[in-house]
């Protein structure tokens, strides 16, 4: 099946309150071009050099979303034109954020990245250091950057009940945040149950695009 018709069958599975990232990174310009044509405009990388080389040769309507770990020393490259960054785990990064979009005179849009898998490889904040973040954020005044909600990744595993616990679980912490928009959970292998435990947003890649 072509780039297109991917789209097409996952858009037909997705609520229309449920925003789908097409998780592009790795591929190249005239696969998103085949997205972009087949009416596809959020479009999710993770290395912020890959991202800005697509940003200047693609169409402008375009939202290019952060999905990776980001490093501190280059949220400068992205600063001008990136909608949402969704892996943010620290101070440190929201403070850097804000400075650089500052330069820019925007609002940069973020999410927090919750740890909520059995592995340690993941990055993110457990509950007391996301509501430490909070009250810090507040506390600053960052006005360039707007927490609009939280993200996570599940354990990957072949066992449902286990992801489903674990998107319930960053629900339940979703919810105890009324002011928060946005809840990016589920991928390719578990956006559907993402979708039922209450997801807002998707992150597609390889359904779409085919494997690596």
């Amino acid at each position: 099946m072509s780039i297109s018709e991917n789209l097409n069958k996952i858009q037909s599975t997705i609520p229309e309150n449920v925003t789908l990232v097409a998780v592009s990174k790795t591929k190249p310009v005239p696969h998103l071009m085949e997205a972009y044509n087949a009416g596809q405009r959020v479009f999710g990388e993770n290395k912020i050099q890959e991202m800005t080389e697509k940003w200047e040769q693609m169409p402008k309507d375009i939202q290019w979303h952060m999905i990776g770990h980001v490093q501190t020393n280059k949220v400068k490259y992205m600063a001008e034109y990136v909608i949402l960054i969704h892996g943010v785990d620290s101070l440190k990064l929201l403070q850097e954020i804000n400075k650089q979009a500052a330069k820019h005179n925007r609002v940069i849009d973020c999410l927090l990245q919750m740890y909520i898998a059995e592995e340690e490889t993941k990055f993110g904040l457990d509950k007391n250091e996301l509501n430490e973040i909070l009250k810090q954020v507040q506390h600053e005044s960052l006005q360039n950057i707007k927490i609009v909600g939280l993200m996570g990744m599940a354990t990957f595993t072949e066992n449902q009940m286990q992801i489903k616990k674990e998107f319930q679980y960053l629900k339940s912490v979703f919810n105890k945040h009324p002011q928060f928009t946005t809840l990016s959970m589920g991928m390719s292998g578990d956006y559907k149950l993402a979708i039922e435990c209450g997801s807002t947003m998707v992150r597609i890649g390889s359904s779409i695009f085919g494997g690596r």
